[in-house]
């Protein structure tokens, strides 16, 4: 061998050998590797394992496979290297450092050998309470509290990594085993949110399941039985998830609580039924019949409770409520005096059976208590319905209140929102870069946002004329934090326009990429309307990003005045005004969107548009002066059919549907850029769509004066709320009724549609539409009306569903408009063979509302009902609506000048 040979070989050292191994993916070495090193080795090695992974965060997303293979040896070589537990726990819980599989314990545990008791058992704690990753590292967590003889952890990772790693048919045998199971198991049921292993296994009858194991854990001692019964009676007291509450409740079924168990918790039973979810709230109730019925439940108790049930929404609870308070009155009339007055609070129920019954008790009871508490009990007889009215004089006698008869009907109805205008421009970098950090960390495309985005994006544009190098040193912290900062040009398409701007200023997206995705040739032509749609503020950002790094202007044209999206027209003659003064040239989608944001029809503006002496003013001109309405929507009801496409096939759903189309708009596809060809083509909601929720909080803002055409595009992601069960199609609605344009039949369809949602959230927003465009007086409740008939008859919109909406905003007091709703609805409803099931809840809130607002006249169909014998709640709810038809056919519904706002 020669000098130079010794030499080189000489040049190797451990630590070079270490960092081969680690870049070769030689992860078995890696533990003699390590001890090898003394610890300035370890400390010099460290210091280079940390340049290697800020090198390979640094590297582009075609290294991927490069990236994997140097991960785990990173890991486990820098864990060995490290001596402070803190940073050796940051270091193997560290997301960059690992791949989708669990941690190499093996390797690790063997790193980690050497070290001292108390070190590994910080660590393991350390490890144990990173909400992140604790669960998934569980094995080598369990592995370090072996190895150390630290206290088990208790956080809630720990304990679902543990729940998940004890599995299959030996559950009990595993539990009776480990040594931590009396510590872990009382856990289970104080973590944040359930295992998933607990949920999965909540079948009542399941012998070897979790709820079955821990009431024999309990029996034979190895779980304190009143723990675990305290920890469960607490977890459902507190609530939670539907699957998380049904496993809580078989465990407690499972345990077979003991009469005196139970009595010592009527506290809880009691606070499980004014509060509780249905389910939870039904065994409450159980527990406390049984304990009324048996003399253990006092009668200030049973009060307290019925106050709270005797107003809960489920009715069986009510009605099984109301027979309980029967039973025990029967046995101990002297409780009369405290469970009458509760009982006759249910005489404002919005259920005119529970009245009745309520009624009949306080009735029946009634002379068991005093001359002082009767008149007290006849003061809640006035929320009585009408159809109790003789029924409640026959019991109190004929000086009963009626505080219906009080006074002259009055609508109310939300005040009309006004329009609000956007923030002015930001006038500090500060204010600037604050907006950014919420757009870079908030969903762009909800309807909420658009106006936020609509002023960035406006903000980045102007900050970058006046000082763009300034700029981008204070946004370049900021993106260096996003995912898509070290992928030049490759996520282009992804990003959403905030972040489009950002990337391309700090140089992530470059002026070639922008100009290429802005080329005609690179725009796609997507399989449906709605992915189509969104390629317009895609372009709109683009084409901004492109002016911020190239010459931008001093503002944007298009940037809303009104929070609706509308632009005012002078104020869009001014700023054009200003680029006339600068020789600068609109920017093609900026301006077409600018255009689309005015109110057509305005001759003043038309003419100071056409003194600016340019070709954007003339055009400019030309558009204001125009009065071109949308085209109607054409209607018609589709049956169900399946669509196919190369890349997807659509089953729509097995009912008929009502669709709407669009008609041909030629000036849109004539005179505007390609993005904005999709708004004058006619689309049919019937046609193949694979993302209806694209975009759909922007669609608005795309076009503030034509709300038809976009209750067409919306009429998709509505009507999957109502037969597809989805969730947030209704989200645009409140923003599409505060927009200008008609209310024509697509919007009346999407909202007669929303009414039907799936989601309570959504109807709740649906209500809230409708109310306000009822305000705005613009609501064709004739129309909304036959929508929802016709609806509830092809099947897209359940009655159950309708009859929740319906109540919802008549009890905000707007009865006589919803009576106009119902009277234009109940026909065609009336007329379905057989009847839909429900109908006599729509009854029920039909009258309501004609009682309270003084309706009259006569429903076509209603005699057919309301004509038969029976105790059903449609044959008794039919005749409750026709008596107060009938008595009141002479009363006037308020006018719209007697509403309220």
């Amino acid at each position: 061998m020669t000098l130079t040979d010794t030499e080189s070989v000489a040049a190797v050292t451990p630590v070079d050998e270490l960092m081969t191994a680690v870049r070769e993916g030689h992860h078995e070495t890696l533990p003699g590797l390590l001890k090898a090193l003394d610890a300035a080795g370890r400390k010099a090695a460290l210091a280079r394992l940390k340049e290697l992974r800020a090198e390979m965060r640094g590297w582009e997303w075609d290294r991927w496979q490069e990236r994997t293979r140097l991960q785990r040896g990173l890991l486990v070589a820098g864990a060995g290297c490290h001596t402070g537990a803190a940073a050796a726990a940051a270091w193997i819980g560290a997301r960059d450092l690992r791949r989708w599989d669990t941690l190499p314990t093996d390797l690790l545990t063997d790193v980690l050998a050497d070290r001292d008791p108390v070190w590994l058992g910080d660590v393991a704690h350390r490890l144990a309470g990173r909400t992140s990753t604790a669960a998934q590292d569980y094995a080598f967590i369990r592995r370090l509290v072996e190895f150390s003889g630290c206290a088990v952890p208790t956080t809630d990772g720990y304990v679902h990594g543990w729940a998940g790693a004890i599995r299959g048919t030996g559950l009990l045998k595993c539990l009776r085993a480990d040594a931590h199971t009396p510590v872990l198991v009382p856990r289970l049921f104080e973590t944040a949110e359930l295992a998933d292993q607990l949920a999965w296994s909540a079948t009542p009858d399941q012998a070897d399941g979790w709820p079955a194991v821990l009431a024999a854990l309990c029996e034979e001692g190895l779980v304190e039985r009143s723990l675990l019964v305290d920890a469960v009676v607490s977890r459902l007291l507190r609530g939670g998830k539907p699957g998380d509450l049904k496993f809580f409740l078989v465990v407690l079924r499972r345990l077979a609580l003991t009469a005196a168990e139970e009595r010592d918790r009527t506290a809880d039973w009691i606070g499980m039924a004014a509060d509780g979810p249905s389910t939870v709230a039904g065994h409450a109730q159980a527990v406390l019949a049984r304990l009324a019925e048996s003399g253990e439940l006092p009668a200030r108790a049973l009060a307290d409770m019925s106050a709270s049930v005797l107003f809960r929404t489920e009715k069986k609870l009510v009605r099984a409520q109301l027979v309980l308070l029967g039973k025990v009155l029967r046995r101990d009339r002297a409780s009369a005096a405290e469970l009458l007055p509760v009982i006759a609070e249910a005489f404002g129920h919005e259920d005119t059976v529970v009245q009745e019954r309520a009624l009949k008790l306080v009735g029946t009871f009634l002379p068991a208590v005093g001359d002082e508490l009767r008149a007290e009990l006849a003061g809640p007889a006035a929320l009585l319905s009408p159809v109790h009215r003789e029924a409640a004089v026959a019991v109190f006698g004929a000086g009963t209140a009626d505080a219906r008869d009080d006074g002259a009907y009055e609508e109310l109805l939300p005040p009309v929102p006004e329009r609000t205008r956007l923030a002015p421009p930001a006038a500090t970098r500060a204010e600037l870069l604050e907006a950014v950090v919420v757009s870079l960390r908030s969903r762009q495309d909800d309807a909420s946002d658009v106006t936020h985005v609509e002023r960035t994006l406006d903000d980045l544009v102007r900050h970058a004329h006046q000082d763009r190098e300034g700029l981008v040193r204070e946004l370049r912290p900021l993106a260096e934090n996003e995912w898509w900062y070290p992928y030049r040009d490759h996520h282009v398409d992804n990003l959403p326009p905030v972040a489009t701007v950002v990337a391309a200023l700090v140089g992530t997206i470059r002026r070639k990429a922008l100009e290429k995705e802005l080329s005609p040739q690179r725009m796609p032509a997507p399989d449906c309307v709605h992915t189509a749609l969104a390629l317009i503020p895609t372009a709109r950002a683009r084409e901004a990003a492109l002016l911020a790094v190239t010459t931008p202007p001093p503002f944007l044209l298009a940037t809303p005045t009104w929070h609706t999206g509308a632009l005012d027209a002078q104020e869009l003659v001014d700023r054009l005004t200003v680029y006339r003064d600068l020789g600068l040239e609109p920017a093609p989608a900026d301006f077409a969107q600018a255009l689309l944001r005015v109110r057509r029809g305005q001759p003043e503006a038309a003419a100071a548009a056409g003194l600016l002496g340019t070709p954007a003013g003339e055009r400019l001109a030309s558009w204001l002066a125009a009065e071109e309405p949308a085209p109607p929507a054409l209607r018609r009801v589709d049956e169900p059919v399946e669509r196919t496409s190369p890349r997807w096939t659509w089953h729509y759903p097995g009912v008929p549907r009502i669709v709407m189309e669009t008609k041909k708009r030629l000036v849109l596809q004539r005179d505007f850029p390609l993005p904005f060809h999709v708004l004058g083509r006619p689309h049919s909601t019937s046609a193949y769509c694979s993302h209806w929720w694209t975009g759909d909080g922007q669609w608005t803002a795309i076009l503030p004066h034509d709300r038809e055409s976009v209750a067409v595009w919306l009429l998709n992601a509505v009507t999957a709320c109502a037969d597809l069960d989805d969730r947030g199609g209704t989200r645009s609605l409140p923003l599409l009724v505060e927009s200008d344009g008609e209310a024509g039949p697509a919007l009346h369809l999407a909202l007669a549609t929303a009414l039907g949602a799936r989601h309570a959230e959504d109807r709740l927003v649906a209500v809230d539409a409708l109310l306000v465009l009822a305000a705005r007086g613009e609501l064709d409740t004739a129309r909304l009306g036959g929508d929802l008939a016709e609806l509830v008859g092809l099947g897209t919109v359940k009655v159950n569903r309708l009859v929740d909406s319906v109540r919802t905003a008549a009890a905000t007091g707007a009865y006589a408009t919803m009576w106009s709703v119902l009277a234009a609805a109940l026909p065609g409803i009336l007329a379905g063979d057989p009847a839909p099931r429900g109908l006599g809840e729509v009854l029920a809130v039909a009258a309501d509302c004609a009682e309270r607002c003084g309706a009259g006249g006569a429903i076509p169909g209603l005699d057919g009902p309301a004509g038969r014998s029976g105790g059903s709640q449609l044959v008794v709810q039919a005749k409750r609506l026709r008596t107060a038809l009938a008595r009141d056919a002479e009363q006037p519904v308020s006018e719209p000048s007697q509403i309220s706002h």
